[in-house]
């Protein structure tokens, strides 16, 4: 009887072949999403980064280009603030397939005032899950185009301590900026995991995973001017955070492990090692708020109504309010 090999453990730093496929990174220009697509594009892949902003995306891909031999990277402008141009930029992509989406992208308030989108949501709100959730609803197509898709829901280790307000999703009532960025991370993960729960009752070969980065640094960053740059002082200044956190191109690594793995499944939950703070990418035990399919339905119901979208396969629906 032939004997089988082992499955060799994952290394961050000898990712598989990807050739021929095609990945989406939203906030590719910058971050996280920067780092995202570097490592991806050291697969083979084709690596497109959305941006509001073309000259840091033109700047990103320079960068990756410099590091990536032969990198196929190139940028789309998306703005998911602003619900009636996602259509538009998804058709801009040009591609018969999107083998996965990496939704990175996001807004962080450090201050007041309460600030609201085009379409008169909250910002962070409004960015960081709407945008995503009728996105998806667009790339649909395309995803359900590729042999078996990933839409990868960037979250934050920030939203584990939060619960929604179902009747107040917009802080309307009571906006205080932290527990909103939180409570937005958090919807995009609620998002996630109903997504996939929806993608396998509709028989699609899409699956939905849910990452955290864990703690994640500029200042434990590895520099890559002009998209991120770190002197000495910032580095010296940080050393000793790096105990318990880490810098964001280690940050990107459970994004990247969930594009790229087969054996990440849909549904999921990946985040550092190390008490989800640091380390090598695994999969830990989904958060319990993360379990309630109620408030997740919910939210999906509510996400609906202010995005005029429903994401799954094959749906036609209204485009988004304000469009």
């Amino acid at each position: 009887m032939p004997s089988t090999s082992p499955t060799p453990p994952w290394n961050v730093h000898r990712l598989p072949r990807a050739d021929g496929r095609v990945f989406l990174i939203t906030g590719g220009n910058a971050g996280i999403g920067y780092f995202a697509a570097e490592q991806l594009s050291a697969t083979g892949a084709t690596v497109v980064l959305g941006s509001r902003d073309p000259g840091k995306a033109r700047a990103a891909g320079d960068s990756i280009r410099a590091r990536v031999a032969g990198a196929r990277v190139r940028a789309v402008r998306l703005d998911l603030a602003d619900l009636s141009s996602l259509r538009t930029a998804v058709e801009s992509l040009g591609v018969a397939h999107l083998d996965a989406v990496v939704h990175n992208a996001g807004v962080a308030l450090d201050d007041p005032p309460r600030t609201e989108t085009v379409h008169g949501h909250e910002l962070m709100f409004g960015t960081n899950h709407l945008g995503h959730f009728a996105l998806t609803h667009w790339l649909m197509p395309l995803l359900s185009a590729a042999p078996a898709a990933r839409v990868v829901t960037m979250g934050s280790f920030a939203a584990k301590s939060e619960r929604l307000d179902l009747d107040d999703l917009q802080s309307r009532a009571d906006y205080r900026p932290k527990r909103t960025y939180g409570r937005s991370k958090l919807a995009q993960m609620y998002f996630g995991v109903e997504l996939d729960r929806r993608l396998r009752a509709a028989g699609s070969t899409v699956r939905s995973v849910v990452v955290h980065p864990g703690g994640a640094l500029d200042s434990l960053t590895p520099s890559r001017p002009p998209v991120q740059v770190r002197n000495t002082g910032a580095r010296l200044r940080a050393a000793p955070a790096a105990l318990l956190v880490q810098g964001k191109d280690a940050g990107a690594w459970p994004a990247v492990r969930a594009v790229l793995d087969p054996a990440v499944d849909g549904g999921q939950l990946w985040g550092p090692r190390v008490f989800g703070l640091r380390g090598l990418p695994r999969r830990e035990p989904l958060w319990p708020q993360l379990a309630d399919s109620g408030v997740a339905a919910r939210l999906w119901d509510a996400s609906c109504d202010l995005t005029g979208t429903a994401p799954g396969p094959d749906r036609r629906q209204a485009p988004p309010h304000g469009a």
